[in-house]
C-alpha cells in the first residue's frame, strides 16, 4: 500500500496561533529590510538571467509572497535567486522567454508533486561535496555573467556556453568603457566596506548596503553625466504594477523538449530551498522546517509566477540570513518584503530607469564572491581522493557544460564511490585455532565481516581457493554479517555448489535476521539443509567431531 500523501498545512497557519502586535511590529521591520535588500538583487537577477528587469522584481514579488504564506519554515525569504541565473539564461539562450516559462509551470508541478509524495528528505542525501562543487561552479559563472556590463563592453547579446562567452569577452576587453569599470569596483568597495561603518555609525546599522551602493553610483551617474549604460537606456522604463495573468502554451511536444530544463529547475530549486531552510533552522531556536511543505509551497510559487511573466524562484540564503538578523519571528516578514517591493513597483518604478548597469554588476559580483567558497579548496588535501574528485568534477562540469550534467555525473560517481568502498569494508578473515577453541582436523572457520552485496560478491567467490588442502568442512560464522542481497545470497549458492564438487559441507552459524529471512524466501535454507544452519560456531565444531 503506498504512503499517504503528506497534508498541506503552510507553517504560517501555526506561526498566527497567539500572533500578537509586539511579534508583528518584529515582523514588519524585518520584512522592510529584506525588501529594501531584496530591490537591487531581483533587478539584478532578472538581467543577469537574459530576461527584463521587471521579471526579476516580480518574481520576487509574487513567489516571494507564496513562498512565506505557504511554505514550511519559518523564516525563510523566496524569490529570484543567483543560482538560477546561468540555468534561466542558457534556456532563454535556447528555447526563449516560452520555454522558460513553461519549463518554470512543468518545474513547480514536479515540486509540487514531490512535496506531496514526501521526496523532501530525499535532498538531503546528495553529497557535500556536490553542493559544493556545483555552489562553487555557479559562483564563477554568475562572476563571468556580469563582466560585460563591469566592463562596459559594447556586447548586444552574450553567448550561453562558457567558452564562448570567455571568448567573446577577450574580443572586446581592448574597449573597456573606465567608467563602468570604476562605478563597479566603487560599489564592490562600498559592499565590502559598508558593514564595518555602518556598526559605528549606529542610526546606519539598519540601511543595506545594496542600497548604499546603488543610491551613490546612480547619484554620481546623474550628477556628472557619465557615459555609461542605465536600465533604462537598455530596457526602457520600467512599468508599474503586475502585468496580466497571461497562460504559457503547453503542449506535450513542447513539454518533451524541455524535459532538461524542467528536471534541472526542479533539482535546482528543491536543493536551494532546502538548504536554505536548514541554514535558517541552525540561525533559530523555532520548529525546524518542513521540507515536504517547503518543496509544495515552492512548487506553488512556480506554477503561478509564470503567468505574470516571472521567472523560476526558490529559498535564498542571503535574504533569509537578512531576515534572521532582522528579528523576524514568522512568515509574515516575507509577505510584508513581498509587499514592500509591490509598493516600489507601483510608485518608484520610473526612478529605477537611471540606475548604472555597472552598479547592478557591482552587487553581483559580491554576491558571486560571497557564493564562492575558496576555503573549501584548500582543505581539499584533508578529505579522500573521492570526496575531491567528487567535488572537482562537479565543479567543473557546471562551468563547462551545465548544472544538470555535473549532477547527474557527480551523483553517479558517488554511487560507483560507495559501492567500492562498502565492497573494500566486506572482509572474509580465517578464524585460526587456540587452546580454548581447538578447530577439528579438515575443519576451516571463517568470519564475514560488513555487508554482503552486488559489489563484494568476488571475496566469497574466492573463497574455496583459499581453504587448505584436506578440508572437509566450512563454518562461516556470520555474526558480524549485518545485511545481504539477493546478489550476495546467488553467490552464496554457487560458493555453496563449487564446495559440493569439492566434496566440502559448508555450515552457516550465528546468521542475522536479514540474511536468513533471505535465505529462507530465496530457498537457499532448503538447498543448504536447516541442520547445516546453527547458532553458535561451537555447535558446528561439535558435529563435526570438535
Amino acid at each position: 500500500m503506498p504512503p499517504p500523501l503528506h497534508p498541506f498545512r503552510p507553517r504560517l497557519l501555526d506561526a498566527l496561533q497567539g500572533y500578537d502586535r509586539s511579534r508583528f511590529a518584529k515582523d514588519l521591520g524585518a520584512g522592510l529590510t529584506v525588501g529594501i535588500v531584496a530591490l537591487p538583487l531581483a533587478l539584478a537577477f532578472g538581467i543577469a538571467s537574459g530576461v527584463k528587469p521587471e521579471q526579476g522584481l516580480i518574481t520576487a514579488i509574487v513567489a516571494g509572497f507564496l513562498i512565506s504564506a505557504l511554505g514550511g519554515s519559518q523564516v525563510q525569504i523566496g524569490g529570484p535567486a543567483g543560482a538560477f541565473i546561468v540555468i534561466v539564461y542558457g534556456i532563454v539562450e535556447k528555447h526563449g522567454i516560452t520555454g522558460l516559462l513553461v519549463s518554470t509551470v512543468a518545474a513547480g508541478v514536479l515540486m509540487l508533486a514531490m512535496g506531496l509524495l514526501r521526496l523532501g528528505a530525499l535532498i538531503r542525501y546528495i553529497p557535500v561535496s556536490i553542493v559544493i562543487g556545483f555552489t562553487n561552479g555557479i559562483a564563477v559563472l554568475i562572476a563571468l555573467s556580469q563582466l560585460r556590463d563591469a566592463l562596459g563592453l559594447p556586447i548586444d547579446k552574450m553567448p550561453g556556453e562558457f567558452f564562448a562567452q570567455v571568448g567573446m569577452l577577450a574580443r572586446h576587453v581592448a574597449q573597456t568603457n573606465w567608467h563602468a569599470l570604476a562605478l563597479t569596483a566603487g560599489c564592490v568597495a562600498v559592499l565590502v566596506a559598508w558593514p564595518r561603518l555602518a556598526a559605528r555609525l549606529r542610526l546606519l546599522a539598519r540601511v543595506p548596503g545594496p542600497i548604499v551602493a546603488l543610491v551613490l553610483a546612480t547619484t554620481l551617474v546623474a550628477a556628472l553625466q557619465l557615459p555609461v549604460e542605465t536600465l533604462g537606456s537598455r530596457f526602457g522604463e520600467l512599468p508599474r504594477g503586475l502585468p496580466q495573468v497571461e497562460l504559457p502554451p503547453l503542449a506535450w511536444e513542447r513539454l518533451q523538449q524541455l524535459t532538461i530544463p524542467i528536471i534541472t529547475i526542479a533539482l535546482l530549486g528543491a536543493i536551494e530551498s532546502l538548504l536554505c531552510a536548514r541554514v535558517a533552522d541552525g540561525m533559530t531556536s523555532f520548529k525546524r522546517h518542513d521540507p515536504n511543505q517547503e518543496l509544495m509551497a515552492q512548487g506553488v510559487a512556480n506554477i503561478v509566477t509564470p503567468f505574470f511573466a516571472g521567472i523560476p524562484a526558490t529559498g535564498t540564503i542571503a535574504r533569509t540570513v537578512t531576515n534572521v538578523r532582522a528579528g523576524a519571528v514568522s512568515p509574515v516578514a516575507g509577505i510584508v518584503h513581498a509587499g514592500v517591493l509591490l509598493l516600489v513597483l507601483l510608485v518608484a518604478a520610473p526612478l529605477a530607469s537611471h540606475v548604472p548597469l555597472a552598479a547592478l554588476a557591482g552587487i553581483l559580483l559580491f554576491v558571486a564572491w560571497n557564493m564562492f567558497e575558496g576555503h573549501q579548496f584548500l582543505r581539499l588535501r584533508q578529505f579522500a581522493a573521492t570526496y575531491r574528485t567528487l567535488m572537482l568534477t562537479t565543479f567543473v562540469l557546471t562551468i563547462v557544460f551545465d548544472l544538470t550534467v555535473a549532477v547527474e555525473v557527480g551523483l553517479v560517481l558517488a554511487c560507483l564511490f560507495f559501492i567500492w568502498r562498502m565492497g573494500q569494508l566486506f572482509s572474509v578473515e580465517p578464524r585460526a585455532a587456540s587452546p580454548a577453541t581447538p578447530l577439528p582436523p579438515g575443519v576451516a572457520v571463517f568470519e564475514l565481516y560488513g555487508s554482503l552485496f552486488f559489489g563484494a560478491v568476488a571475496k566469497i567467490e574466492a573463497l574455496p581457493e583459499q581453504l587448505p588442502a584436506g578440508t572437509r568442512a566450512l563454518v562461516l560464522d556470520m555474526q558480524r554479517l549485518v545485511s545481504m542481497d539477493t546478489s550476495g545470497l546467488d553467490a552464496l549458492e554457487q560458493m555453496w555448489r563449487t564446495l559440493q564438487r569439492q566434496e566440502v559441507a559448508l555450515v552457516l552459524a550465528n546468521v542475522n535476521a536479514q540474511p536468513l529471512s533471505l535465505m529462507r524466501r530465496g530457498g537457499f535454507e532448503a538447498l543448504l539443509g536447516a541442520e547445516n544452519i546453527v547458532p553458535q560456531v561451537d555447535d558446528a565444531l561439535h558435529a563435526r567431531g570438535g
